[in-house]
């Protein structure tokens, strides 16, 4: 669980990042999740765009990928989604708070 203040410097970082993938009318599948956990390993910090053909609101699929993911939801910035997990690999270089 994050704090406001971690959630807040990663708010930051996200800011000046681009997302890595959109998610659109096909929804949260398992081709989709595991695209976002190679992404969210190698960085550990990863925007997403959700498309206004996808059908749900944000913040909604932005819990459900995070449950998925097994990662933090950092925030929902109109249809943008922020994801936080720690790397397990020692080649990352990881965020510090």
């Amino acid at each position: 669980m994050l704090t406001s203040k971690q959630r807040s410097a990663l708010r930051s970082i996200a800011a000046n990042i681009e997302p890595v993938t959109q998610l659109g009318k096909m929804g949260v599948n398992e081709s989709f999740i595991e695209s976002l956990d190679k992404a969210i390993e190698k960085r550990e910090l990863i925007k997403v765009t959700v498309l206004e053909n996808s059908g749900e609101t944000p913040k909604e699929v932005g819990f459900e990928i995070a449950e998925k993911l097994g990662a933090e939801f950092v925030c929902a910035t109109g249809r943008k989604l922020v994801f936080y997990r720690r790397s397990k690999s020692n080649k990352v270089e990881h965020i510090e708070f």
